[in-house]
């Protein structure tokens, strides 16, 4: 019995010791590693692998008594050319502009889910998104579709019955749009594959993100890469 006691005394400290090997550390929660949270108490953080990466995870986290914790996880999709630093990018590439943004308001075809308390904009047959670098609605939802803002240079929002049943806009090139950056970058639902340039998530995750969102606690979205020049920690 004794001999026993020994041997299983020494397996015991051998396997912490390697649990605790050199350079072993228990990283602190994302959001305390990033630059920037936005100022608010909630956040949601879009990270993939790399900027070649077209899939990663979407995770929603709060902040009460000085500390943030998860509340909610998904994974998430990403345009179909990866991911491009958000400062730099350009429009028509189908990368997901890195960077911490705000999240204006809420759309969709489908009724806000229950305990919604964003803006949520019902989306109709006269809903679009203008993405003419030539119109004065530049990065802007329209309706009904100006005359200056060409149709062929514009979503025709309820035509996306899937991915825009709900949905989050992101201040991407929004408060001031630089023409050829970008336009029309949301978190949305799910479409078949990769998205051109937005952030996806399953439905029942952008449902719950929105009966969680609250405008008052000021929700940011920080989206970036795993590590490099476009690390999420960046921003």
């Amino acid at each position: 019995m004794r001999r026993s006691l020994v041997t299983a005394a020494v397996l015991l400290a051998v396997a912490g010791s390697l649990g605790a090997g050199p350079g072993r550390t228990d990283a602190p929660p994302l959001p305390y590693r990033l630059a920037d949270t936005g100022g608010g108490s909630q956040l949601i953080t879009a990270e993939a692998p790399d900027t070649g990466s077209t899939t990663g995870t979407v995770t929603w986290w709060e902040r009460r008594g000085g500390s943030w914790t998860e509340a909610g996880s998904a994974p998430a999709r990403f345009g179909g050319g990866g991911l491009a630093e958000g400062a730099t990018r350009e429009q028509g590439t189908s990368t997901t502009p890195t960077g911490l943004y705000d999240l204006p308001y809420a759309f969709g075809i489908e009724d806000a889910p229950a305990g919604t308390r964003y803006p949520y904009r019902e989306v109709t047959e006269e809903s679009w998104w203008c993405q003419d670098n030539d119109s004065r609605a530049y990065n802007r939802w329209v309706e009904p579709r100006p005359g200056h803002c060409r149709a062929a240079e514009a979503e025709h929002l309820v035509s996306y019955g899937t991915q825009y049943a709900r949905a989050l806009v992101i201040g991407f090139n929004y408060d001031r749009p630089v023409r050829g950056r970008g336009a029309g970058i949301f978190l949305h639902v799910n479409g078949r594959g990769a998205t051109a340039g937005c952030v996806s998530v399953p439905a029942d995750a952008m449902a719950e993100i929105l009966a969680w969102a609250d405008p008052e606690r000021e929700p940011h979205i920080a989206i970036g890469t795993s590590s490099g020049p476009t690390a999420i920690t960046r921003y």
